[in-house]
This record gives C-alpha cells, sequence and structure tokens, in this order.
C-alpha cells in the first residue's frame, strides 16, 4: 500500500520534451516509475529516446495522452508562465493526480486552477514549487532523489520543504517509506498536511508520521488540531526557522512571520499540547520517531 500513488500509477509528464522534463523523466524512468507518455501539443506524434531503450510517444494533448495510455497521473514541468494553462488541461481531461513541479507560480494562478479542481472534484493537486511524491520500489512522481528511500517501509512523511523531504528521508532510510510527499511551501498549494495525514491514518501500511512544517502561515496548527481529533497512529513533527529573525520573510512564499504569528515556537507549542513530539533538528525528530515506532 502506499497514498496517492502506487506501481499501478501511470504517468504522462508535461512538458517532457524541455531539458527539466526530460532530464527528470530519464531520473523518474531510472527509479521504475511507469512513464506512459509526454504532452507537447508542437511535438505531438513523435516520441522521446531515454537511456535503458526507452522510447515515450508525446501526444498533443493530456486528453489525447490520457485516451491513448490510461494515464491517471501528470507531473508538470511548465515554465511558471504557462502553468496555470497546463494545469487548466489535465484538470479539463479529469486526471485524478496533478504534481506540479514548477516554482514561480502566480499565486494568482494558483488560486484559479484550485478552483476549478475543487469544483470538478476529480483531480487532486500536489504543489506547485514542491519536490512531487514518491513510493520507494513503487513509483516516483517529480524530483525527488531515489538514492535518499533505497528501501520501502511503513513511516509516512509529509513535508513542505523539498531539501528536508530529501534530508529526513536519509536521516530514516533504516525503517523507510510507504509513500514521501513534498507538498510545497507556497501560499496557496493543492495538498495540505491534513490531505496527508488523514491518507497515512487510513493506510494499513503506515504504522507511524513524520510532518516537516515551516514558520509562516498556520497549516501546522491546523494539522495539530486535526491529529488531536483524528490520528491514532505515532506522529512526530520537524519545524524549520528555530533561528529565523523575526518579522522577516524567510525563503518559501508561504514562510511569512507577522504580529507574533507564525513562528516556530507557536507551532511547536500547538503539536506538542496535541501529543506530537517535536524536534528542533532534523536528526533529533528522526531519533524522536525511531522511538515511537519502537514503543
Amino acid at each position: 500500500m502506499a497514498i496517492f500513488v502506487n506501481s499501478d500509477s501511470k504517468i504522462i509528464v508535461q512538458g517532457m520534451t524541455g531539458s527539466e522534463g526530460r532530464k527528470h523523466t530519464q531520473r523518474m524512468l531510472n527509479s521504475g516509475s511507469n512513464i506512459v507518455g509526454g504532452v507537447n501539443p508542437k511535438k505531438a506524434g513523435t516520441s522521446v529516446e531515454f537511456e535503458g531503450g526507452k522510447s515515450v510517444p508525446v501526444f498533443g494533448s493530456v486528453a489525447d495522452a490520457v485516451k491513448e495510455t490510461g494515464a491517471n497521473v501528470s507531473v508538470v514541468f511548465v515554465p511558471a508562465a504557462f502553468t496555470k494553462s497546463a494545469m487548466v488541461e489535465a484538470i479539463e481531461a479529469e486526471i485524478p493526480l496533478v504534481v506540479c513541479i514548477t516554482e514561480g507560480v502566480p499565486v494568482k494562478d494558483t488560486a484559479e486552477f484550485f478552483a476549478r479542481a475543487r469544483q470538478s472534484g476529480k483531480t487532486r493537486i500536489i504543489g506547485p514549487n514542491c519536490p512531487g511524491i514518491i513510493s520507494p520500489e513503487q513509483t516516483n512522481v517529480g524530483i525527488i532523489p531515489a538514492e535518499t528511500a533505497p528501501n520501502k517501509g511503513r513511516i509516512g512523511l509529509v513535508s513542505k520543504s523539498g531539501t528536508l523531504t530529501y534530508q529526513m528521508m536519509y536521516e530514516l532510510r533504516d525503517l523507510g517509506f510507504s509513500t514521501a510527499i513534498g507538498i510545497g511551501g507556497d501560499p496557496i498549494i493543492g495538498t495540505t498536511h491534513i490531505n496527508a495525514i488523514e491518507a497515512f491514518q487510513e493506510d494499513p501500511d503506515t504504522d507511524a508520521i513524520i510532518m516537516i512544517g515551516e514558520i509562516g502561515g498556520d497549516a501546522e496548527e491546523f494539522a495539530a488540531e486535526y491529529i488531536n481529533d483524528n490520528v491514532t497512529k505515532p506522529v512526530v513533527a520537524y519545524i524549520a526557522g528555530f533561528t529565523a529573525p523575526e518579522g522577516k520573510t524567510m525563503g518559501h512564499a508561504g514562510a511569512i512571520v507577522s504580529g507574533g504569528s507564525g513562528t516556530a515556537e507557536g507551532k511547536k507549542e500547538a503539536l506538542e499540547a496535541a501529543g506530537v513530539k517535536v524536534g528542533k533538528t532534523p536528526t533529533e525528530a528522526a531519533n524522536l520517531l525511531r522511538e515511537a515506532v519502537k514503543g
């Protein structure tokens, strides 16, 4: 079992023929992902050759790709200026899962395509500005280095930060993961901590959950409330930004602390009140999870 993606996932790549799309498609193929097509209206009917003898067809639209391949996942490597149209195309094709890797997408654009997805009720969005999602030994959708999670296991990971996703996967490589998901740190994202935690709670092959948050916003406080009311599995957290200077915007577009809200300490207090142990470093959080699993 895994959440959102597994060995049955059939993946198309919007922007596969570009340099970034081509590079990461090769990496996904190397991870064992089932890439069934790419999308580029100007190159429809052609194919792209990858190392290992894999030839991937290019389609003129997401709808055509879904019709011909049965794809149920799309990953978007499209420049920010064209991301909204690419996302709307995928949503209109009713593809069940769209992973948007692109960073720098205007918040207005994200709000518009997220509203369309909610209205249709057919498409889950992960991202934008995220590293993607991996279920080790099953599939890898996005840019997560598979080398950081060589084994599947029974830990579920949800993280705002891409690089901290990779670090935590490395820290807990001895335990392994059912699924690790980087949800992105923009002010508006398609899948939240709560969405992922809910799925991990329901997944019979996930025994414990680790979440990574960061300063800014109130997503972690809402997650704490949800965990307190709904989650029975052990949850451990790490919040990035304990040493961030007060009143300064740091890192992600969503990492804004103002008026005393959104601080790492405030998030830590909310999570601990819900029974979540919080590490002040990734290594400390990983060790707390090991203790929780043993307990």
